[in-house]
């Protein structure tokens, strides 16, 4: 008897959103034991309108990859791998750079040997896309705008649903696995970095960008932050929880330039960012000052001194007297 490889899953139950019907369901693999499956962090936060449209994607591609955009971890990667975590859909991800090659992602020949001893022989080794195409895997490419459009626009074909060629495997043909998703993640939307805040960032093949949809992912409100920090690090105060919040917010409106005075930053707090702080709080905790030292080691550091200054009149002012 045919044991179908796929599983319909409840939103609402896999990602803790009570908001969603009962009757919305989601397609997934019954095996959980791929080791290409990325690992389930048990603290994550899912966000309902993230999980809608990256479900529709998942879903109905409709000869489109998809195009995460927002700033600097916001939770684009996160999103997406703790998403394929509870749905058993394996990952194959790379992160790329200016050296980036189609050939790194569709494979190359390597010297091999399957046993001690044996002659070590030339052997094709397949690569990300070969393996997600064929296997029905999510390839996810994070940071794509600093890779080279011409590269990048290798991929064209293949969002258009075309088999993959590999000439230099004797012209091997691999067609799309009905499963097989695209996937990439940018600070920016493709069109180059207007801030100039996010060096090496190229901006894209028009024609390529036209093959993906796009969402954005901003930080996370308040209330899902606090959410977070309940579940990362437990044992921190609430009111230290909602002070370090309350910074991290200061912090982002300076950086975009929204805040209603003062200098803007060049440098922002992401929840990534804010969870380290978090974290090496607790750990330093026996320090004068734990807030500050944590602060010092999570972002201050690498700072320049008036982006320093600055974030640290924003802590002074939320915690006062407490600070020092």
């Amino acid at each position: 008897m045919h044991t179908s490889p796929y599983a319909r899953f409840q939103l609402n139950t896999l990602f803790d959103l009570s908001e969603i019907p009962d009757a919305v369901q989601i397609t997934g693999y019954v095996d959980d034991t791929n080791p290409y499956i990325p690992k389930k962090d048990p603290a994550y936060r899912f966000r309902k309108d993230f999980i809608r449209d990256v479900r529709n994607f998942l879903q109905n591609p409709g000869g489109d990859g998809l195009f995460i955009t927002g700033p600097t971890g916001s939770g684009k990667t996160s999103g997406i791998t703790q998403m394929a975590a509870r749905l058993n859909w394996p990952v194959q991800q790379i992160t790329a750079n200016a050296r980036l090659e189609l050939a790194d992602l569709v494979g190359f020949h390597a010297l091999t040997a399957s046993a001690p001893g044996e002659v070590p022989s030339m052997k094709f080794q397949y690569g990300p896309l070969a393996i997600a195409m064929r296997e029905g895997h999510i390839l996810l490419i994070n940071e794509i705008d600093l890779a080279d459009p011409a590269e990048m626009a290798g991929l064209n074909d293949i969002l258009e649903g075309r088999p993959l060629v590999i000439a230099q495997n004797g012209g091997e043909i691999i067609q799309p696995h009905p499963m097989f998703r695209i996937v990439v993640t940018g600070n920016s939307v493709g069109s180059g970095d207007s801030t100039g805040l996010y060096q090496g960032i190229m901006m894209q093949n028009l024609a390529s960008m036209d093959r993906y949809r796009f969402i954005v992912v901003d930080y996370a409100d308040p209330a899902v932050e606090k959410e977070i920090l309940d579940k990362a690090v437990p044992k921190l105060p609430l009111p230290i929880k909602e002070g370090v919040i309350r910074i991290a917010n200061d912090v982002r409106k300076l950086f975009v330039g929204n805040a209603a005075d003062g200098q803007p930053l060049s440098i922002t707090m992401s929840t990534r960012t804010l969870v380290r702080w978090c974290k090496l709080t607790v750990q330093f905790r026996g320090a004068p000052n734990a807030l500050e030292f944590a602060l010092n080691q999570a972002l201050l550091i690498r700072a320049i001194p008036e982006d320093r200054e600055a974030i640290l009149r924003i802590a002074k002012d939320v915690f006062g007297d407490s600070w020092a």
